[in-house]
């Protein structure tokens, strides 16, 4: 394998390892609920490649990525939502035909934006488009003006928050605090039994796998090159010519468009879709996440994604009243312990290990050739 290659033997190596784990290992071991816990989780995995990708290699940190991951799951659960609402199924509605949280706030006809999305067509291209669009806006006004760092971070928070209020205000439109619920069928297709959600459950992996390879492919071409480098040297970038708030635009607009595919499965796989995933704190856990795992590492990310949700899991089983302490205490611990995440751990100390025991092993071994050759003498 050369080294301008992509894909690397131990790179190869790792991704099936977490194929395994996620295909046959888990379905194996769980019962359907849990494994649909896992998949729930592993929706969350699509945030984190974007977030290694812009935050980890780009340096851009947004803290409100929970917008996108809203909008695009906003986007499946309109089409599923329109299909729970033909007319023989609302019958009993003032209006029938429209979904219901809409006929209780007194609407009489569909809204002119959600009509296209009866068809599923349209709905899977807008999940990852949507979000897509609003970050190439977002990022046209900020990187264009060279707003980054600190900055920029707490814009995408104030829009998260800005973005919640309005989702709840809009009630006839959004289904106001609690979402859009009641979401049946998908062509016909009933996604609320337990073989159905293990079905998604391995749509929902397989195409988690799919993007692990496109992001990986990124990391290792010119263009993930030019990244790091803006990241690391962003003036000495600009100097050599390259339009660094394009570059940047575009990393934005890709975690963006992650994310909400990312949206789109989570709503298939839970059945509903609400304000209380687009806001400050779900964006905010996103990026822990990604920073427990470790933010320059795509299978750390993805494997922080999945044991901080398993520790959310248990903890507010166990000790509802603690759980969001015990995460705050599990990030500050990852903080200061290993800042690089699990997979710096695994680099600085598991990784070098083979070589230190190798290296032991001669000394040890040196050191009693020349014990024998003492005692020869």
């Amino acid at each position: 394998m050369t080294q301008n290659s992509y894909f690397n033997r131990k790179e190869i190596l790792f991704i099936l390892i977490f194929s395994a784990i996620v295909l046959v290992f888990l379905p194996l071991m769980l019962e359907p609920f849990r494994l649909n816990l896992f998949g729930k989780y592993m929706t969350y995995g699509f945030v984190a490649l974007g977030l290694v990708l812009s935050w980890g290699d780009a340096g851009i940190l947004s803290l409100g990525q929970g917008i996108f991951f809203g909008l695009g799951g906003y986007c499946m659960a309109m089409f599923l939502k329109l299909e729970a609402s033909s007319v023989a199924a609302t019958k009993i509605q003032s209006t029938p035909g429209i979904p219901d949280f809409m006929d209780w706030n007194q609407l009489t006809s569909l809204p002119w934006f959600w009509r296209p999305f009866h068809s599923l067509v349209f709905a899977i291209v807008a999940a990852p488009l949507v979000p897509m669009l609003l970050a190439f806006v977002i990022g046209l006004a900020m990187f264009r003006r060279r707003v980054g760092g600190t900055y920029f971070a707490i814009i995408t928070q104030a829009i998260a928050a800005i973005l919640t209020i309005l989702i709840i205000g809009q009630q006839g439109y959004t289904g106001g605090v609690n979402g859009i619920t009641d979401l049946r069928t998908l062509k016909g297709w009933d996604i609320r039994p337990d073989h159905a959600k293990q079905v998604l459950y391995f749509v929902n992996a397989g195409l988690l796998i799919v993007f692990l390879f496109v992001a990986q492919f990124i990391r290792k071409s010119k263009l993930g090159r030019i990244l790091v480098a803006m990241r690391d040297k962003e003036d000495r970038v600009r100097f050599s010519g390259y339009d660094v708030a394009a570059f940047k635009i575009f990393v934005f607009c890709f975690a963006a468009a992650l994310a909400g595919i990312g949206g789109a499965m989570f709503t298939l796989q839970v059945g509903f879709m609400s304000p209380s995933f687009v806001g400050i704190v779900p964006s905010i856990e996103m990026v822990i996440f990604c920073a427990v795992g470790g933010r320059t590492s795509l299978l750390g990310a993805l494997y922080g994604v999945l044991l901080v949700n398993w520790a959310k899991t248990t903890f507010s089983e166990d000790m509802p009243q603690l759980w969001l302490l015990a995460m705050g205490a599990l990030f500050i611990a990852v903080v200061v312990a290993f800042p690089n995440g699990l997979a710096g751990l695994y680099r600085d100390h598991w990784e070098p290990l083979p070589g230190r025991l190798r290296r032991l092993l001669l000394g040890l071994s040196g050191a009693e050739s020349a014990r024998n050759r003492r005692t020869a003498r």
